[in-house]
């Protein structure tokens, strides 16, 4: 009778320890494929973070009225407008519609997870077409979204003064906000390719992208600004760059080949009930200002 019990005791423990061994071997083969698509956009983030650490240091070496305006002006004026886009696709999303089904999304923070949201969606339904319309869709929102954040730009010095700031920072921060235009329209096709790409597990372009622009940034910057003192503009140039880098590189490979299921081109699709995505887009903006 002891025997017996021992033996189940033993059997038990078996089945236990399998049941264990197979839980770890799952859990591990989850992580490996989560760190699959989210290392590489922790990697991006990092990049990007990056290009503005190198920016200022360099600009630093220049002055620091230099310095002071670029912060300025990147860490109010540039994050504003990017909030802006952010929320500008976030609501504008509510509304669109997959074949004959209106989407109710959960809302998420950012542009990036609404647009992720939808390619998510789309792809797991194999309704791979979708995602290349959500793709233009959103560009089409957010370019219109971008130009309308122009004026804060081109009236930076205005505006700094009529806000009390000092009038040798103002007019520094007035031609360096010129300069950091081109950089407002990069996170257009930042975040949205990234989202595009990352829904379908081909984000391993991004790390490539990313590694290759803050090298590349670094060594422009040195050279531009160090070796040549071209002063801001040598700065800029080099900051600008290291913005469009990636994202021409993850434009080419979306449209040559590098997605050939989930992008058919250019559609007209695009268009359908835009209407109401720019009016949801327009309220968000008015509402974060």
């Amino acid at each position: 009778m002891e025997g017996e019990v021992n033996e189940k005791l033993l059997r038990k423990g078996g089945e236990l320890d399998a049941e264990e061994l197979t839980f770890k071997d799952r859990l591990w083969t989850e992580t490996k494929k989560m760190w699959v698509v989210a290392g590489p956009a922790i990697f991006s983030r990092f990049s990007t973070f990056g290009i503005n650490v190198v920016s200022q240091a360099f600009i630093g070496h220049i002055g620091s009225t230099e310095l002071a305006a670029y912060s300025l002006v990147f860490t109010v004026l540039l994050r504003f407008s990017n909030g802006i886009l952010e929320s500008a696709w976030l609501n504008g999303v509510r509304l669109l519609r997959y074949g004959e089904t209106l989407l109710i999304l959960q809302l998420k923070l950012g542009m990036a997870s609404a647009l992720e949201t939808l390619c998510g969606q789309a792809f797991g339904a194999r309704h791979y077409h979708m995602l290349g319309v959500y793709l233009q869709r959103s560009w089409l929102v957010l370019i219109i979204a971008a130009v309308l954040l122009l004026p804060l730009f081109f009236f930076t010095s205005s505006i700094l003064k009529a806000l009390g700031q000092e009038d040798y920072i103002t007019e520094v921060s007035g031609y360096i906000s010129l300069w950091l235009i081109p950089v407002m329209f990069s996170f257009i096709p930042s975040f949205t390719c990234q989202m595009f790409l990352q829904a379908q597990s081909k984000n391993i372009i991004i790390s490539y992208l990313a590694a290759l622009t803050l090298t590349i940034h670094v060594f422009l910057s040195w050279l531009l600004t160090v070796k040549y003192r071209f002063g801001i503009p040598g700065a800029m140039v080099s900051t600008i760059l290291a913005y469009w880098i990636p994202n021409i590189g993850q434009l080419m490979f979306v449209t040559c080949g590098g997605c050939r299921e989930t992008w058919k081109g250019f559609s007209t699709l695009a268009f359908k009930d835009l209407w109401p995505v720019i009016k949801l887009s327009l309220s968000s903006g008015v509402m974060l200002w």
